[in-house]
């Protein structure tokens, strides 16, 4: 079992084979190239292999793109347009079914606030099409949205908040949107994860809850998250792997020095910054200092994209009209 902090399942897999000089049986790993936008597909085929991962059976979809600024419009719609095919990939949306979206975090913290934002652009059309039904045309799909907050402020479990709202309103599909955690540096608020497993809210700072999948709920949940902090023990720990790395390059082969770097357990080492660290910071999470910029866009491309899921037969343009 990994021991490293992440909700990537993608990490979680990689670390797998680092630490075990193997590929895990029961795991499929499948790529592809969407101009500069790369899509992983990591499937765990059994529950053996979700165990040793600490991930549930089913499919996890990672999204990686290059770093990107808010005002990029033409690559924040490529990546919207990305993230919609893959949502289309996974859940079928007729006509009649109701989708209900679900922004779970924290708003009153911008790096846990990506949820409730996403759900500030979704276009809702439940309440419309029924008090006003012809103010629609027939294709436009039925969604509703909700921001249930986290528990420290409403002082009830999210999944339970979740779960008696789908028992009321019987939606088809659950698409929940929460803010994760990663043990790369180079891949926070650079990853988009779409899975089929449901998700944990407050996993990514390590405040496990109650489980929001198709079996608490009784309905296909979707997941759609992304990385937005990293654990500063991590950030310690590759620093000093860079630093271990460069110092091999330029250190000659055969010498003393040579082989007491290339002997260093890197396992050792990262509980050893971690025993080290925690006295002092106690468990630190950070987030680069853009990060309102950065979740507001963020939001935008992830909205646009369930947007595009749900309602399959309207151009982004005539969303748009209907959100302004």
């Amino acid at each position: 079992m990994i021991s490293i902090r992440t909700d990537l399942a993608i990490e979680a897999k990689q670390a797998y084979t680092e630490e075990n000089k193997r590929e895990l049986d029961g795991v499929r790993v499948d790529e592809e190239n969407d101009g500069d936008i790369k899509v992983t597909t990591v499937t765990i085929e059994s529950d053996e292999a979700g165990k040793e991962l600490g991930k549930p059976k089913g499919h996890y979809i990672t999204i990686d793109f290059p770093e990107f600024t808010s005002y990029d419009g033409e690559c924040m719609n490529e990546l919207s347009m990305v993230v919609g095919k893959v949502l289309k990939r996974l859940a079928d949306v007729t006509e009649e079914k109701l989708v209900l979206v679900v922004g779970l975090g924290n708003w009153n913290v911008t790096p846990d606030a990506l949820g409730p934002k996403v759900v500030e652009k979704i276009m809702v059309t439940r309440h419309i099409k029924q008090i006003m039904p012809d103010a629609l045309e027939s294709h436009v799909r039925s969604v509703c949205a909700l921001a249930p907050g986290v528990l420290g402020i409403t002082g009830i479990e999210t999944g339970e908040i979740v779960k008696a709202v789908v028992e009321k309103v019987k939606p088809d599909l659950v698409i929940c949107i929460d803010a994760l955690g990663s043990r790369k540096l180079d891949r926070v608020n650079r990853t988009i994860q779409i899975g089929d497993t449901g998700i944990s809210p407050g996993a990514g700072v390590g405040n496990n809850r109650m489980q929001i999948n198709e079996k608490s709920l009784g309905v296909k949940v979707l997941a759609v998250g992304v990385p937005t902090v990293v654990d500063a023990a991590t950030i310690a720990n590759d620093t000093i792997d860079m630093v271990l790395d460069d110092l091999v390059g330029k250190v000659e082969r055969g010498k003393e020095f040579y082989s007491m770097l290339q002997k260093v357990d890197k396992n050792e080492k990262q509980m050893l910054i971690r025993e080290i660290l925690t006295p002092f910071v106690g468990e630190l999470i950070v987030t680069p200092k853009d990060i309102d910029t950065i979740i507001e866009s963020l939001a935008k491309i992830i909205a646009d994209g369930i947007n595009i899921a749900v309602q399959p037969e309207m151009e982004m343009e005539e969303i748009n009209k209907f959100l302004n």
